[in-house]
């Protein structure tokens, strides 16, 4: 495993709010010590080119000049571009990491599948993963890219940016209703998968595994994941009913499809993070299974 990590990414944070540095200054220890061979290494920094395939050079000079709050959730943190193109940088890192065969996961902030083209909102400053996606179609050589979504609200950043790109497939399974409030419907290559506050553990994985399934009819050449472990049971933002071994299920259906893949971290807001985290990563690298019952 290939993790992208750059430890600046915990050097922003706002009082009380859930997108807090903890949640991977938390990880880091525990996924070092439990696979000392993992891999871990700095990742670049998305250039204006990359960051322009997604989001207009309007917004880009609001994030540069952050001079006031985005929304509610998405505060002008001080050097608030930097850190947000350093995470899509990684998820761009990732997805060429995948395409040249390793399993690697951007274990880094803010995240990112909110940011609309033309908006930061829903702690997202830059849509990371459709950011990979357009620059691995770019780089010429992967035809098709499916985007699996599992976090537990809907990617309405990606979902904006991607959407009627031919050779883009995305599949979101989140909870409704919710923040941000869509999802609702499927066109095109667009396919949503909403799940109601509550609903069982085996009707959500079932969501989720259709959802997959769908994704695998594109025939992709390369499977990003905007991994959110929001659904877990005990999240404070969410209503939802997953358990750790869950997320380590998802992850061993990455391993059983072979095709090449990467994720990138998205939400997942308790304190149980990294382990829920460790299971995801355990269950897509094989390895021994972890405390998934966090």
């Amino acid at each position: 495993m290939l993790v992208f990590h750059d430890p600046r990414c915990a050097e922003y944070s706002r009082p009380a709010h859930p997108e807090r540095p903890q949640r991977i200054t938390a990880t880091v220890p525990i996924l070092k010590k439990r696979h000392p061979d993992w891999t871990w290494r700095m990742p670049l920094e998305a250039s204006p080119e990359m960051l322009l395939r997604a989001h207009s050079a309007e917004h880009l000079a609001r994030v540069q000049a952050a001079a006031d709050d985005f929304d509610a959730d998405s505060p002008a943190h001080p050097g608030v571009f930097g850190h947000g193109a350093r995470a899509a940088g990684a998820a761009v890192d990732v997805a060429r990491a995948a395409i040249a065969g390793e399993l690697s996961f951007s274990l880094m902030r803010p995240p990112g599948h909110h940011a609309r083209r033309e908006k930061a909102m829903g702690f997202c400053y830059f849509s990371n993963v459709a950011i990979a996606a357009l620059d691995a179609l770019a780089q010429g050589g992967t035809g098709r890219v499916a985007i699996w979504d599992f976090d537990a609200h809907h990617g309405n950043g990606t979902e904006e940016i991607v959407a009627n790109h031919p050779q883009i497939a995305f599949a979101s399974i989140h909870q409704m209703p919710a923040y941000p409030g869509t999802g609702a419907r499927s066109s095109g290559n667009i396919s949503n998968y909403p799940v109601a506050p509550m609903t069982p553990r085996a009707a959500h994985m079932d969501e989720m595994q259709r959802a997959l399934d769908k994704l695998l009819t594109f025939k992709p050449d390369l499977l990003l994941v905007s991994a959110g472990f929001d659904a877990y049971h005990r999240d404070p933002i969410t209503q939802l009913m997953l358990e750790g071994e869950d997320f380590q299920k998802c992850g061993e259906w990455l391993r059983e499809i072979n095709i090449r893949a990467g994720a990138v971290l998205e939400g997942g807001y308790s304190d149980a993070l990294p382990e829920l985290i460790d299971a995801f990563l355990s269950g897509w690298s094989g390895e021994a299974k972890c405390s998934a019952h966090a």
